[in-house]
């Protein structure tokens, strides 16, 4: 090996179950994938990207990996594609077992010991994968194949496994080089259909919501009051340009860090600079309970025309208990007014199907998004992602079943909340939304007996809440296909499209 460069190949399976077999669909940047080839290329190896939109056969996944001839092979995983890299890093194990496998991101993170097992891995990264990979393929190019690389853990060919501590995060992120956006089919994503690119300036998060993987992610980490990391100011804007100047079709910014209003004193001299150097209309994740009128109306004057943030749960005992999300109802109604007056686009995140919650709670997320009077609302069904604080949670409860399919889309079986319940809530959401929306607008005598009166109807044991979401989904499914097809088919007429309904919500 000493005698060639070395190629390292990124396997990234970017799709889900429901559409693993969909090859009308584009795919995403991964900020993770894209940073590790920039360290690799930077360290004088070649980086080539298999970005997987669909399952292949093994024949098809055999031949293009062949095609590629790489040294290393590094899977990308998260949780819901654990049973696609199993099945492909088998078909490696059958066919190709010269080639040395690896998998990292979110899953071997939270899991490494279930990963090291699976057949035809090699190596699981545990923790941020540059400098460690950067490490193995320095190893492999001398000839030394060593096994006690930090943030590494091993399996060897007696099938014994060497683990490693995990070295310190990168506290510097400007150490890190720009990540490789060429190893993406730029152009060919699908933000980069809206003109968009997806950006995200920051690594961690300062919350611990049950739900998510930070908390667990932060603990692996020797340094882990260091977990939550931005780019310097003046390198992000550095970051943005370069970016621009590779694709200058871009016309809108979409930062995807955790919560881009982390740092007050960060956020307060990044938007000058954005302003003078970048302004284009952007989007951007935040939480209620760190929002203020001025820094709405700084991320206004900046360009911000759309906000992501998580609501989750509607009422604020059981967001306390179960999420540890401490905000108060009164508080969000008050942003979401923020965001009406500075004609800021809000969208909110919801979780329906949580441990230990009732149709009834559900609804109640439902009417808090109707009395903050969001433009758009998002329910996702809660998973149980592994070593999560809810995940455990629910195991203690005995909601989990070990029986169910990991991609069903329902993980969690309760006897207060079955699974069509928790299915039609999802489905319906937007609906019931609307409804609520149209009934607060009432007088307010009237609106609490409409209330009262909708709210027993949805509860009612006789309501067919099973037909209502399957024909609820049956419409998502068609209106999903066409928004994909349009997209890729003619991606101005999409834009043009969305630009005018997003004018249309405005003026209603």
């Amino acid at each position: 090996m000493a005698e060639k460069q070395l190629h390292m190949l990124l396997i990234y399976p970017d799709f889900l179950e429901e559409e693993m077999f969909n090859r009308n669909k584009l795919g995403n940047y991964s900020e993770g994938l894209a940073s590790i080839s920039a360290v690799l290329k930077q360290g004088g190896y070649r980086v080539s990207l298999y970005h997987e939109l669909y399952m292949p056969t093994k024949e098809e996944f055999i031949a293009k990996v062949k095609e590629f001839n790489p040294d290393v092979i590094g899977f990308s995983m998260r949780t819901t594609a654990v049973p696609f890299v199993t099945e492909m890093a088998g078909w490696l194990d059958d066919e190709l077992p010269d080639i040395y496998v690896t998998v990292g991101g979110y899953h071997a993170i939270l899991v490494p010991d279930e990963c090291i097992k699976i057949r035809g891995i090699d190596a699981v990264t545990v923790g941020e994968g540059e400098y460690p990979l950067l490490e193995l393929m320095d190893s492999m190019r001398d000839g030394q194949m060593r096994t006690d690389i930090q943030s590494i853990n091993f399996k060897m060919p007696d099938g014994s496994i060497i683990k490693n501590p995990v070295r310190p995060l990168i506290e510097d992120l400007d150490q890190l080089p720009f990540p490789d956006f060429d190893l993406f089919d730029y152009a060919n994503l699908d933000r980069s259909k809206n003109f968009t690119a997806m950006v995200m300036l920051s690594r961690g998060c300062l919350f611990s919501c049950t739900y998510c993987g930070n908390s667990q992610f932060r603990n692996i980490y020797p340094n882990k009051q260091k977990y939550c990391r931005f780019r310097s100011p003046q390198k992000a804007i550095e970051l943005l340009e370069l970016l621009l100047s590779k694709y200058p079709f871009i016309k809108y910014i979409e930062f995807r860090d955790a919560i881009f209003n982390m740092y007050k004193d960060w956020f307060y001299e990044f938007m000058p600079m954005y302003i003078e150097k970048i302004h284009l209309p952007f989007n951007c994740n935040l939480r209620f309970d760190t929002l203020d009128e001025e820094m709405v109306k700084t991320l206004k004057a900046g360009g911000c025309y759309m906000i992501d943030i998580g609501l989750e749960n509607g009422n604020e005992e059981f967001r306390r208990k179960y999420l540890h999300r401490n905000m108060k109802n009164d508080h969000m109604i008050e942003v979401s007014k923020w965001f009406r007056e500075n004609k800021i686009t809000a969208l909110t995140y919801n979780i329906v199907g949580l441990p230990y919650e009732t149709l009834e709670l559900s609804l109640e997320t439902v009417k808090l998004n109707a009395k903050l009077d969001v433009d758009k609302v998002i329910p996702n069904i809660f998973y149980p992602y592994p070593m999560t604080i809810l995940e455990k949670t629910a195991r203690d409860a005995g909601f989990i079943d070990p029986s169910v399919d990991p991609n069903d889309p329902v993980q969690l079986r309760m006897p207060q909340y079955p699974k069509y319940d928790i299915l039609y809530m999802a489905y319906n959401f937007n609906k019931l939304v609307k409804k609520f929306k149209a009934i607060y607008e009432l007088p307010p005598e009237k609106a609490k007996i409409e209330e009262e009166k909708l709210t027993k109807k949805i509860c009612s044991p006789k309501y067919p809440r099973k037909f209502l979401y399957k024909t609820a989904k049956a419409k998502e499914d068609a209106f999903i296909w066409a928004k994909r097809t349009l997209k890729k088919v003619s991606p101005k007429l999409f834009i043009f499209l969305k630009n005018k309904t997003m004018k249309e919500v405005k003026k209603s």
